[in-house]
């Protein structure tokens, strides 16, 4: 059997509790990785993105979430985001291409996600039936950046 492996594909999984730190936790992972992948030209844009991810996992479920970057090949990074929550927030619950409105000045929330949208080459999520994970639900949410692909 021949094991083939992509120039510069690499995979990193962290499991993160539900505590109000897992967001900076992420952060660091992310930093550290991408630095030491010399990603540099991302870097911001994923720990951004990441960090609302996290965030969301955090403030609206009451169990842990996991963070997996995986490097594509060719630039690209696809950044997943598990939670034990069921649903898929706009606009990752949204067709590609279809838009979400930006929130009002006045919000007290809802920007993380529209960032999603504005700085992510691709994103989109899925809903998880029972048996997938160890938990046995929830959704993943991912995004892709990186490789000079279009935007929606």
């Amino acid at each position: 059997m021949v094991t083939v492996a992509l120039p510069n594909a690499w995979v990193y999984a962290l499991r993160l509790p539900h505590d109000p730190r897992a967001a900076r936790v992420a952060r660091m992972t992310v930093r550290a990785a991408l630095h030491g992948h010399g990603m540099h030209e991302v870097l911001d844009v994923v720990e951004l993105l990441t960090s609302e991810l996290v965030s969301n996992a955090y403030r609206h479920t009451h169990g842990p979430a996991s963070l997996r970057l995986t490097a594509l090949g060719g630039g690209r990074l696809q950044v997943g985001v598990w939670d034990s929550h069921p649903r898929i927030p706009a606009p990752f619950s949204r067709p590609p291409g279809e838009r979400v409105p930006p929130v009002p000045a006045d919000a007290d929330d809802g920007r993380g996600l529209y960032l999603v949208q504005q700085y992510a080459d691709a994103w989109g999520g899925w809903p998880l039936g029972d048996g997938l994970l160890d938990s046995g639900a929830g959704k993943l949410l991912w995004f892709e950046v990186g490789g000079g692909g279009e935007r929606w």
